[in-house]
C-alpha cells in the first residue's frame, strides 16, 4: 500500500473530529414498516391527509384547519403548520466511507422543507447526492412518495428536489433581516427518527464562519437549537413559519449552523430552475492530515462531468487546475476553482484510487482519466531490498532556501539543503544557475554513496538545452545498470526520466527526471535514489506534490 493509502486513513480523524463543526451527515433510516405496491406507489397528486392534501378538485373539502392544511397556493403562517411542509428524506445508494470502505445499498436520512405547491423542496447536497433513489415522507406519513433531484450545488450545499405530485403545503422565505438573539425554530427529523421534531433557540452569531470540510459558504448562521445528523436540509423557522436558513451543520460544543437566506435563496432560485450550481457532481469532503489532502468522493451523480471523467466513489481529488486541493482541511480552494469557471469548461484534475492504489490523471469534460505513473507499483520488483514491508506513515513539506522550489518528504528525511544549484550546464563555468532542495535521512551519504534514500531537485531558467538533450548529459552505467528512458507526465510538468537500476553495492534504483512546465521558462532536474519498496513510495509521493515558483531569466 502507498504512503498516500496510509495518508487517507490518518486524514479521516483529522477531518472528521477535528474541525470546529462536523456536517450533520444523513442518519441511517429508520426501518418502516412493510406496505404493499398499491401502498407504495406515488399518486398523480398527495393522497388525501392532513400532511399531504389532494388538490380539492380531485378530494373532499379539507376540514383541518387552514395554517395545516391551506387549501390555495398559500404559504403556512404559523409554527403548528410547519410540520405540514417539513418532510423526511430517505436516499439509498452505494456510498465510500474512508473508513469502512464501499457501503452498498446503504439507506442515510436527512430532512428537508416544501416551498411550491407542485411539490419543489430544499435539502443539502450530502442528502441526495449520489443516491440512487428517494424515498420521501411528507408531513409524518408512514408511505413514501417517489422524488427526484432538479439541481444541487455542492459548494453551497444545497439541493432542490421534486415530489411526485402537487397541491402540498410549503414554506415562504423570510423577508427581514436576521438578526442575533431573535428566536429560531429548527424542525426536521433528526437521527432518522420517523416522529417529526421541532426544537427552540436563538440566532447567536448572525455571520460565522462558513469554511468547512463539506462546503464553502461566505458566511452562515450560528444558532443554539440542536442540530443532530439527520436534521441536515431541514427548515430553520420564525414563530410565523418564514424560513430564515436551511439547517446543515452541528458539532460536539453545541453550536448549530444553518445557512441563510441571503446566501441560500439566490442560489435555490437557480437550482430550481434545472441549473446545477458550483458543482460537478459528486458528494464529497475535504480531508486533510497535515502532508496529503484532497476532497473525498463519497458519491458520484450519473452523468454528471465527474462520473462522465471517470471519478468514482472512494476517489480522492487531489488537484484541480494544477492547484492542490485541500490544503487548509476545507473546500475553499476547490470552490474557488469551480468559481473561476463555468459548467462546461475543460478542467484538468488529479486522482488517487485508493482501491487500486493508482494515481490518475484526465479532464472534466475532456479526457477521460487515465492511469499516470506510478513507481511503486510499476518498479517494485527492480529494488533489491523489500524493506522487510516498512512503509513511510509521515510525510512533511520542505523547501529549499528562497521557497522556490517544495514538496512532500517522509518525515525520516530530515536532513535537508536548501542552497542554490551550482552547476556547469547553463554556461561552463560552475555557478549557481537557480534554486535546489536536497532532503535525505543523511545529504552528505546520499550525495556520495548508493545506500541512503534521498531526493535531489535542481530548477533553472537559464539551461538552453532542450529536455532530450540535458537528460543525455548524465550517465550512472558507470555504477548502475541502464533500464531504459520514458515518458514523464505528473500533469504538472512533463519530460523524460532514465531509470537505472543495481546501483552500487546496495543495488538501489535512481530515477533522473528532466521535467519542465508548459510555457517552458525553466527546466529542472530531479534525482531520487530508492534503497527500500517504501522508497518507490515516496517517490510517488514527491513527483505528486512537487513544485517551481516562476524564475525569473
Amino acid at each position: 500500500m502507498s504512503a498516500l493509502a496510509c495518508a487517507i486513513g490518518l486524514g479521516v480523524a483529522a477531518a472528521c473530529g477535528a474541525e470546529s463543526g462536523t456536517r450533520s451527515a444523513p442518519s441511517p433510516a429508520t426501518t418502516e414498516p412493510a406496505v404493499t405496491t398499491a401502498e407504495t406507489a406515488a399518486p398523480t397528486t398527495p393522497a388525501p391527509a392532513t400532511t399531504a392534501p389532494a388538490p380539492p378538485s380531485t378530494a373532499p373539502p379539507s376540514t383541518a384547519p387552514p395554517s395545516t392544511a391551506p387549501a390555495g397556493p398559500v404559504a403556512i403562517g404559523e409554527l403548528a403548520g410547519v410540520r405540514d411542509a417539513t418532510i423526511r428524506i430517505v436516499g439509498t445508494g452505494t456510498f465510500a466511507d474512508p473508513v469502512g470502505g464501499i457501503q452498498a445499498n446503504v439507506p442515510g436520512s436527512g430532512s428537508g422543507f416544501i416551498i411550491d405547491p407542485s411539490g419543489l423542496a430544499v435539502t443539502n447536497n450530502h442528502v441526495v447526492t449520489g443516491a440512487a433513489l428517494l424515498d420521501v415522507y411528507v408531513g409524518g406519513e408512514d408511505t413514501p412518495r417517489n422524488a427526484r433531484v432538479v439541481a444541487a450545488s455542492e459548494c453551497t450545499d444545497l439541493a432542490v428536489i421534486d415530489i411526485a405530485g402537487d397541491g402540498y403545503p410549503f414554506l415562504d422565505w423570510y423577508e427581514g433581516t436576521v438578526t442575533a438573539g431573535a428566536s429560531i425554530y429548527a424542525a426536521g427529523y433528526p437521527l432518522g427518527d420517523v416522529e417529526y421534531t421541532v426544537l427552540d433557540g436563538i440566532v447567536s452569531k448572525e455571520r460565522a464562519a462558513g469554511e468547512t470540510s463539506w462546503a464553502s459558504v461566505d458566511a452562515v448562521i450560528e444558532h443554539s437549537a440542536d442540530t443532530l445528523p439527520g436534521s441536515s436540509g431541514g427548515p430553520l423557522v420564525t414563530a410565523d413559519a418564514r424560513v430564515v436558513a436551511v439547517n446543515y451543520a452541528g458539532n460536539d460544543l453545541g453550536q448549530s449552523f444553518a445557512i441563510g437566506i441571503d446566501v441560500a435563496r439566490p442560489v435555490v432560485d437557480l437550482l430550481t430552475g434545472g441549473t446545477d450550481v458550483e458543482s460537478i457532481g459528486i458528494n464529497g469532503e475535504a480531508l486533510f492530515d497535515g502532508f496529503s489532502s484532497g476532497i473525498w468522493v463519497y458519491s458520484v451523480e450519473s452523468g454528471s462531468p465527474a462520473d462522465v471523467a471517470g471519478v468514482r466513489p472512494g476517489d480522492l481529488l487531489l488537484s484541480m487546475e494544477s492547484l492542490q486541493l485541500a490544503t487548509d482541511g476545507t473546500m475553499a480552494d476547490y470552490c474557488d476553482v469551480l468559481r473561476s469557471h463555468m459548467a462546461t469548461d475543460t478542467m484538468a484534475v488529479e486522482v488517487y484510487r485508493a482501491s487500486t492504489d493508482e494515481l490518475l490523471e484526465g479532464q472534466l469534460n475532456g479526457r477521460a482519466l487515465e492511469v499516470t505513473t506510478s513507481f511503486a507499483t510499476e518498479f517494485d520488483e527492480v529494488v533489491a531490498d523489500d524493506g522487510g514491508g516498512f512503509e513511510y506513515l509521515e510525510y512533511m513539506m520542505v523547501t529549499d532556501d528562497s521557497t522556490l522550489i517544495s514538496t512532500s518528504v517522509p518525515v525520516e528525511w530530515f536532513d535537508i539543503d536548501g542552497r542554490g544549484w551550482s552547476s556547469t550546464l547553463a554556461t561552463g563555468v560552475d555557478e549557481i544557475i537557480g534554486p535546489a532542495l536536497s532532503a535525505s535521512p543523511d545529504v552528505d551519504l546520499f550525495s556520495s554513496t548508493w545506500g541512503t534514500p534521498g531526493v535531489f531537485i535542481g530548477a533553472s531558467p537559464l539551461i538552453t538545452m532542450s529536455v532530450e538533450e540535458l537528460l543525455d548529459s548524465y550517465d550512472f552505467t558507470g555504477d548502475c545498470l541502464y533500464d531504459g528512458r520514458y515518458m514523464y507526465d505528473d500533469g504538472v510538468y512533463t519530460g523524460l526520466y532514465d531509470l537505472y537500476y543495481d546501483c552500487g553495492s546496495a543495488g538501489s534504483v535512481l530515477f533522473q527526471v528532466i521535467a519542465e512546465p508548459a510555457d517552458r521558462t525553466w527546466i529542472a532536474s530531479v534525482q531520487i535514489v530508492a534503497v527500500t519498496d517504501a522508497d518507490l513510495a515516496a517517490a510517488d509521493e514527491i513527483f505528486r506534490t512537487f513544485t517551481v515558483q516562476p524564475l525569473a531569466g
